[in-house]
């Protein structure tokens, strides 16, 4: 590919990514972060094991599954908005939108449920170090997914291919956060 026909021209390592390069920008940030609190929770449940062993039982896997293929599945709804928008299929594009807004928002309404029952067990933050992380961890995160359907809306709105190419990259992050979350925090003993 010759210069001229990258989405971004004089982005450098950012030419050939579809959607804004300043979203890439955010991005690769916000990976770094997440990096590293992966890294510091690592050092702490080495330093812990016992205790963020008995921790992690307390959390339902099921339900961090059910997040799971839930959050997957707006992922590939957006995915296909990509694909509707690029074939210039706008009202398509919106309904693909729209639904994976509407997988966001169940994720949502799961992880705050899973919250509730934990508050109701007297479970906090400040109930260990496990439980800081599980609440700091996963509350960041769902400040990325309130942040993602907020640009997910605007796109809808707003519908372009680079517009929706670029709510798409940052959207299909979330997603990979939660991939590496939820083994992290469910199921790695």
């Amino acid at each position: 590919m010759n210069e001229r026909t990258l989405p971004n021209p004089g982005w450098g390592p950012l030419s050939a990514l579809p959607g804004n390069p300043l979203m890439w920008v955010l991005i690769l940030s916000e990976m770094l972060v997440f990096s590293a609190f992966f890294a510091l929770y690592a050092a702490e449940r080495v330093a812990a094991t016992a205790l963020f062993d008995a921790s992690q039982r307390e959390l339902d896997p099921l339900m961090g599954g059910l997040n799971t293929l839930v959050l997957l599945t707006s992922g590939l709804c957006v995915a296909l908005a990509v694909e509707a928008v690029s074939a210039g299929r706008i009202r398509r594009t919106r309904q693909w939108l729209g639904a994976s807004m509407g997988l966001g928002v169940l994720f949502g309404v799961i992880k705050g449920t899973e919250y509730a029952g934990k508050f109701a067990a007297g479970i906090t933050p400040e109930t260990n170090a496990f439980f800081g992380f599980y609440y700091g961890l996963t509350a960041f995160h769902f400040a990325h997914v309130l942040f993602g359907l907020a640009l997910l809306a605007l796109v809808t709105w707003r519908t372009s291919t680079e517009n929706v190419e670029t709510a798409a990259a940052f959207w299909h992050m979330v997603d990979l956060i939660w991939i590496l979350l939820y083994p992290l925090l469910y199921l790695l003993r």
